[in-house]
């Protein structure tokens, strides 16, 4: 998915600050729900590019609407339409092709709105001045703050849909870009479920203990990975369109 293929020399000469980089996505993309702040309105066209899954798509979309470099920001109604997941996606692209370990982890954001964890993706890269990983953005323990009884399971997700079932399906996302398969964050598969009831815990206790500490359990992450609940099938379910798609 972070692969820009035949567009990866449009990656040249960009800055190699994780922050400046940030900047340079930031002026490329924008968020499809947040775009009335900016005032602009969407066309169903646009609405549509929310659905590319591959770095390599959205940087033909982005340069042959716009063929300068992609160091200078689009106006903003022109900009390539994605959620937070497309901003982190391509800003590990552009990480990994200067050399710099990154990669996409799905969780939640508890800074958007008090008392809420929204849905949110966020990059994590290594920093080789302090040899650790560094989140670049939010919290990804929801799932251990509810079986624990420290947080309220219906303050996670997004628009109408909230609940542990929803955590567990961010938790299999995860493990999924872990794994380097950057799924859209309404792609369905594997042991995701829409009820509470239907989720096996003892499962997702395992993958929130593996995804919160990676580095600690490569090999497990590995395994768990090859698991039929998690790994990414040929097809799956998106759940905006309410169709299956092929990958």
């Amino acid at each position: 998915m972070s692969d820009p293929g035949r567009h990866a020399a449009l990656f040249d000469g960009l800055p190699r600050d994780t922050g400046a980089l940030a900047e340079t996505v930031q002026g490329l993309l924008i968020h499809q729900h947040i775009a009335p702040a900016y005032g602009v309105t969407l066309s169903r066209d646009q609405q549509a590019q929310s659905h590319v899954r591959a770095v390599e798509k959205i940087l033909g979309d982005i340069v042959t609407r716009d063929g300068r470099p992609l160091s200078a920001a689009r106006a903003t109604n022109e900009r390539q339409v994605g959620v937070c997941r497309h901003f982190t996606l391509l800003h590990v692209a552009m990480l990994r092709t200067q050399g710099i370990p990154a990669r996409a982890r799905c969780g939640f954001g508890a800074y958007f709105e008090k008392g809420k964890y929204l849905d949110h993706w966020v990059t994590e890269y290594w920093n080789e001045g302090k040899k650790c990983w560094v989140l670049f953005d939010s919290q990804i323990d929801a799932w251990s703050l509810c079986r624990g009884g420290r947080t309220d399971p219906s303050a996670f997700g997004i628009l109408d849909m909230h609940g542990l079932w929803f955590i567990a399906g961010n938790l299999v996302r995860d493990v999924a870009a872990l794994n380097n398969r950057e799924m859209l964050p309404w792609d369905v598969w594997g042991a995701m479920r829409r009820q509470d009831s239907e989720l096996d815990l003892a499962f997702f206790d395992r993958l929130a203990i593996v995804s919160r500490e990676p580095d600690a359990h490569v090999d497990e992450l590995s395994a768990l990975y090859c698991d039929e609940r998690v790994s990414v099938p040929g097809t799956v379910f998106n759940a905006e369109l309410n169709c299956l798609q092929e990958l």
